[in-house]
């Protein structure tokens, strides 16, 4: 590695799983300090302990997103141990499904309070900070659905569309201050959690070997991406290698929208 983030420090939030996970362990190797947040506490305390037994300064926060106080501890709890906020990886969200006719009240809210609100507040709280020492970088994880649709999943695609043009006005109100705003949009990326029980709404548990299986059949690279290519597109948008990019939705989707 080349310690292209070191001397930095970045929050990743949903960092205990996925993509988040990913991420964490490439920035740690990158040299990266982090806080690392999400709501699985047994998880998020076991990758901190992880990396901090492999030397990188590191700390978790148990924080709920929907929550406007957990996002300011978590702010807090990044300036008293670190001093500074040089990236931020809104990466936590959920995944719903349903039609306009279908979808509930509940749902709605829920998915538009992890996936836009969540993103709002925590690029309004670390702004101030970022504008006060310089400069800074906001990652946002998108989606390949964040630029077409597709059928029942009304919620999720209205909630990631939000995040593609946030993710340009907050580039273009902050470009001046030296804050640049990118999106990383995965396509299909098999994670841990898609295995398990009821993780898509009216479904039950899927084998790898099954999820294998369907994304060679609608990908054109012929499979699903892994967390791991994700998170390589997060650090290009986060480090200096994509100093001259912002307001940027950056597709890593195995092709999917090119069909």
């Amino acid at each position: 590695m080349t310690g292209r983030l070191a001397g930095k420090t970045a929050i990743i939030t949903g960092a205990t799983s996925g993509i988040g996970r990913a991420t964490a362990l490439l920035f740690a190797e990158e040299g990266a300090s982090l806080v690392l947040t999400g709501r699985r506490a047994e998880l998020g305390r076991a990758l901190e302990q992880e990396l901090v037994g492999k030397g990188t300064r590191c700390v978790y926060v148990e924080a709920d997103h929907t929550r406007f106080a957990d996002c300011q501890r978590v702010v807090e709890n990044a300036l008293k141990e670190f001093g500074r906020i040089d990236i931020l990886f809104n990466n936590a969200g959920i995944v719903t499904s349903g039609t306009a006719e279908t979808t509930t009240d509940e749902v709605w809210d829920q998915t538009l309070a992890v996936n836009v609100t969540a993103v709002w507040h925590m690029s309004k709280l670390v702004i101030p900070h970022m504008k006060k020492q310089g400069g800074g970088v906001i990652v946002n994880n998108g989606s390949d659905w964040s630029v077409v649709a597709a059928q029942d999943a009304f919620p999720y695609i209205t909630s990631k569309g939000a995040v593609g043009l946030m993710t340009k006005a907050m580039a273009m109100d902050h470009a001046r201050e030296n804050i640049r705003v990118n999106a990383v949009c995965p396509g299909d990326t098999i994670v841990e959690r898609w295995l398990e029980e009821g993780y898509f709404e009216g479904s039950g548990p899927v084998t790898m070997a099954e999820a294998l299986k369907e994304s060679a059949e609608h990908i054109p690279l012929g499979r699903y991406g892994r967390p791991e290519e994700i998170a390589r597109a997060v650090l290009f948008l986060a480090s200096d290698e994509s100093s001259f990019i912002t307001g940027h939705l950056l597709l890593v989707d195995g092709g999917s929208t090119a069909q």
